[in-house]
């Protein structure tokens, strides 16, 4: 049998036959593709396409729907590749050729001045020498989980002994008048970082404004202030450590910096312990069901690895981060 591909992005006259293969790519998106969270439902995920939130690339197989591609342009200064799903997962790498052509096809204009950035979550790890055909760039990065109940992460955290820090310093909860000084921070933190490779907004401050502002105003999930650590040296911030909560359960620090000339005196290990015990407060308190904490990291950041570990937390899963950078 002749096998005839076709791609086009999802319109409503397809909407009927796109479903079964969206519902199995929501049935195994958790466990198969490391989702924190189940996707959206069916009718919520057509609304966000028909809001533009989100595109959708299918590939049809003599006029069958058999693989699809999300990508986006509207949540940073990158082009997001979110997924790429066959269904029940065969013939992946094949599949995948079709989609990334017509999606650098259909991002061309957009691509002549953004990145593309595509974390490869679990299964898709199997498409990395497909995506490298492209022209995809690769960053390791690592997930490391805190975990609540259930192992030693507590217990590790208890004996970490974590020194008083110097005079001078002190370490307070977040508060909006910091947001200028966290902007210098997070910059010089982040700016020669593997991060902005992918994500060039924290290249300049308009960039990471942009960022801080979703983070603060509940864009990308719910940001908890009162776990959001800031250190102060003779009352100015120089350093913080951000939280965030998924699905009410799901802690994540999305930002944690420190400047450079207050480096390499613990202040970090200091800084992180303080936010982890007020999220432990937060639970055992009744406050919030929070089950984890998790952050990543890249792999060969072997002395943010070595503080995580300090603290409690440890290496879940690695996976590649790939990114297309800009041609200019």
């Amino acid at each position: 049998m002749v096998i005839n591909y076709e791609t086009g992005l999802l319109t409503k006259d397809c909407y009927t036959a796109f479903e079964p293969i969206y519902n199995d790519f929501k049935e195994c998106a958790v466990q198969e593709y490391k989702f924190e969270l189940p996707p959206l439902d069916y009718s919520n995920f057509l609304d966000a396409v028909e809001k533009d939130l989100i595109k959708c690339i299918v590939l049809f197989e003599n006029s069958i729907p058999a693989a699809f591609l999300i990508y986006t342009t509207s949540i940073s200064e990158a082009v997001e590749l979110n997924i790429i799903h066959s269904y029940r997962m065969e013939n992946a790498e094949e599949h995948s050729h079709y989609l990334i052509g017509e999606f650098l096809r259909l991002t061309k204009q957009d691509r002549a001045d953004k990145v593309v950035c595509y974390p490869m979550l679990g299964s898709q790890k199997l498409l990395i020498n497909e995506v490298a055909q492209f022209g995809f760039k690769f960053i390791g990065i690592v997930v490391l989980r805190f975990m609540m109940f259930g192992t030693a992460s507590r217990e590790i955290l208890v004996g970490a002994n974590i020194p008083e820090i110097e005079a001078g310093y002190k370490v307070v909860e977040w508060s909006d008048e910091y947001y200028g000084y966290a902007v210098n921070i997070i910059r010089e933190a982040f700016e020669n970082s593997a991060d902005a490779l992918f994500d060039p907004r924290f290249k300049s401050d308009k960039g990471v404004r942009d960022i801080l502002t979703k983070i603060t105003e509940n864009v990308y999930a719910e940001f908890l202030p009162q776990a959001s650590s800031v250190l102060l040296y003779e009352d100015e911030p120089v350093g913080i450590c951000m939280m965030n909560l998924t699905g009410g359960s799901i802690a994540n620090i999305p930002l944690f910096g420190i400047k450079r000339e207050h480096q390499g005196k613990g202040l970090s290990k200091y800084l992180l312990d303080k936010s982890i015990k007020k999220l432990i407060w937060m639970t055992d308190n009744g406050e919030r069901p929070i089950t984890e904490v998790n952050t990543t990291t890249e792999t060969n950041n072997f002395q943010a690895l070595n503080m995580y570990r300090n603290v409690g937390f440890k290496e879940d899963y690695n996976y590649p981060q790939a990114y297309l950078p800009i041609k200019y």
